[in-house]
């Protein structure tokens, strides 16, 4: 019987799978073997401890190049009363590392003694003198690295189960081995499902979906320490992908089948672990990865098909990875991790977590963990973490996410202000090099953002609109905001719109960039739009009928755009499409591409992006505001010295629609 939709808590869905696997004698390292010594072992799993068959050094060793020598005759030198000795059976020369003479028990630096002839002279010959003077008594032992220093024979040098280092390679060699014996990496098959997917490098055709999935898995089990193995596209066929599992299930530990989790007509996964095995779990209450499978099966055809139990050394697990990119990278990290670290004798990696203020309000749902990516900034002495897109299907939001925060079962959300526990991927020596700007989208924040990397920092964005930007900087949730807030009554830009949001906040305000803001259409412009006036919905004709697209509230394009249709007595109500949002312009002109929408206002450089036509209307400022107390910070000090560098003012030049000519002017300094 099916467990779908009847999601079982995500600390239970982890139970079932660890009982089982248990009950199945799987629940450790799964076997041991013997590797060489070299650097391809770096990061392999001691199974064993290790112990020192020799002691490093294993002899008595000078530490610097100069002359071994009994301490005792030493005795009494003194720069006024130098004592000499004679080499041979006093003093012997001996290099860094030689042993020293059974009879000497020191070593005095070459620099501190004087070489001197048969006749008692200074001699260039400094390493083969015939006595040499001593102004200064040593003790004993004085430059000398006795026998087991560093590691003395018979005692332990690493334990089992730690994850091997560069220093660890050294430490094993000098303990006197040749081998190393770790645990055996566990063998994953990763097959991708579906009759839509289509391989990376394919020309696509509407309908196809790039499989990439078994990439950003396979990825994942390498850096777990496993041993992937990424199978071909299986078409969406029961039967063939019944085949497949078992072809896996032969020489692999574990299968992830990837999508056909959920509860579509041609969904078979949770059919084909039924029929090769065992369903455990089918609906975990964690989002993203809600429709996860987790089952175990048997290895034999043969069994599988007269009904009898395979034996527990022929059953591996499953589990039914769902298809959409973010809940499919999530999976393998909750459920799959902790099997890795098993089976490998390792503790499970652990992320560590920060303490940090949510920028704005996050609903989740009440009975899930819900897992929110986070973009992470440290403004002023608070630590801020700023939510990102939640769709699952939205990788890139995994490339931006600083951190993950978890909003637990029971808690249907979390108010702007609260705090959160963040569990981190950068260092927190990567988030204090980070610049936090919250505010206006626009293409040249991206371009900012590389050309920033090269002077040792990160600018981390949140698109939440112009007037959402100056919010934050009031909270003091971020460094910058980018804004172009054009006040009708003037034709200015951004500073009504400061004085208003920022009362009393010292600001200084620099000029970007000028930019074409106009109506982005599909190529060839199929319905023959020109301006604002041709948005118009009269009814008349379904075939001149414009479906529009538009910024959320709050946008600086959305205020554009409502200033000139008021001047032009244009009702947005007689706008189809004027409530359909987007919160940047690459997200309007997606929507175009797509076909979900005829146009919408946005920048040329969006439009030449994905390849639409542009058809410019205004031009306007877009400016960056900077509180006071960060604009003097050094953390800000390159992003002013690239408003003035040729390559990053020449690349954005090329970007369509861009005017660089203001890039870098004091609009106002409080």
């Amino acid at each position: 019987m099916s467990v779908y939709l009847h999601d079982i808590p995500l600390s239970q869905a982890q139970s079932r799978l660890r009982e089982a696997l248990q009950e199945a004698d799987l629940w450790h390292v799964l076997g041991v073997e013997s590797i060489p010594l070299d650097e391809n072992a770096l990061g392999r799993i001691t199974a064993e401890p290790i112990w020192a068959e020799i002691s490093s050094p294993h002899y008595h060793a000078s530490a610097m190049d100069g002359f071994a020598l009994r301490a005792i005759s030493t005795n009494g030198a003194m720069p006024s009363t130098p004592i000499s000795l004679f080499i041979g059976s006093e003093a012997q020369y001996v290099d860094t590392g030689d042993p020293l003479p059974e009879w000497a028990n020191a070593v005095i630096p070459i620099e501190n003694v004087e070489s001197l002839d048969e006749n008692g002279q200074i001699t260039k010959d400094i390493r083969g003198p015939k006595t040499i003077r001593i102004r200064a008594a040593v003790a004993p032992w004085s430059h000398v690295r006795p026998l087991g220093e560093d590691i003395v024979a018979t005692q332990l040098v690493l334990p089992a189960g730690h994850s091997l280092r560069p220093a660890d390679l050294g430490a094993i060699a000098a303990s006197g081995h040749q081998t190393i014996r770790v645990a055996r990496k566990p063998k994953v098959a990763i097959l991708p499902t579906g009759t839509e997917l289509v391989p990376i490098g394919s020309k696509l055709k509407s309908g196809d979906i790039l499989e990439y999935n078994s990439l950003v898995i396979a990825a994942q089990i390498k850096n777990m320490g496993g041993e992937p193995t990424r199978y071909p596209i299986t078409k969406d066929n029961f039967d063939s992908i019944c085949d497949a599992v078992l072809e896996a299930a032969q020489t692999h530990d574990l299968v992830l089948l990837n999508a056909g989790s959920s509860a579509g007509a041609e969904d078979f996964s949770s059919k084909v672990v039924e029929k090769l095995g065992t369903l455990l779990v089918h609906g975990v209450a964690v989002r993203p990865g809600h429709p996860v499978i987790l089952g175990v099966i048997g290895k034999s055809a043969e069994e599988i098909a007269s009904g009898k139990i395979a034996p527990r050394n022929d059953i591996i697990p499953i589990i039914g990875v769902p298809g959409y990119p973010v809940s499919a990278a999530l999976t393998i990290d909750i459920f799959v991790e902790s099997i890795i670290a098993k089976w490998l004798g390792r503790p499970p990696m652990e992320l560590p977590t920060e303490t940090a203020t949510l920028t704005r309000k996050i609903v989740s749902p009440a009975g899930d963990d819900d897992f929110v990516r986070v973009a992470v900034g440290k403004v002023g002495d608070k630590l801020l973490a700023a939510p990102l897109s939640r769709g699952a299907g939205v990788i890139t939001s995994l490339v931006q996410a600083d951190g993950l925060a978890l909003i637990p079962s029971g808690v249907q959300g979390l108010e702007a202000g609260e705090l959160v526990k963040v569990r981190m991927y950068r260092t927190r020596t990567e988030i204090e090099k980070t610049i936090f700007c919250i505010g206006s989208h626009d293409m040249t924040l991206d371009l900012l953002a590389q050309f920033l990397a090269g002077h040792n920092r990160r600018l981390a964005s949140a698109n939440v609109g112009s007037q959402g930007g100056l919010v934050a900087l009031r909270r003091g949730e971020a460094h910058m905001a980018g804004s172009h807030l054009l006040d009708p009554s003037d034709g200015t830009y951004n500073i009504s719109y400061i004085r208003q949001y920022m009362p009393n906040m010292n600001v200084k305000v620099i000029a970007l960039v000028g930019r074409d803001q106009g109506l982005i259409v599909k190529k060839g412009n199929p319905k023959g739009i020109k301006n604002l006036e041709d948005l118009i919905n009269n009814g008349q004709s379904l075939k001149r009928e414009i479906q529009f697209v538009n910024r959320q509230r709050g946008a600086g394009t959305r205020v554009l755009l409502d200033y000139h249709m008021n001047l032009r007595g244009i009702n947005p109500d007689s706008i189809l499409g004027y409530t359909q949002e987007e919160y940047t312009h690459l997200g309007v002109a997606a929507a175009i591409a797509s076909g979900r929408a005829d146009c919408g206002l946005g920048i040329a450089a969006a439009a030449q992006a994905l390849e639409l036509d542009f058809i410019p209307l205004f031009q306007e400022r877009y400016d960056l505001v900077i509180p006071k107390q960060h604009a003097r910070s050094e953390l800000l000090s390159p992003l002013y010295e690239l408003l003035t560098d040729p390559g990053f003012r020449g690349a954005v030049s090329r970007l369509m629609g861009y005017d660089v000519s203001v890039m870098g002017r004091i609009i106002l300094e409080d």
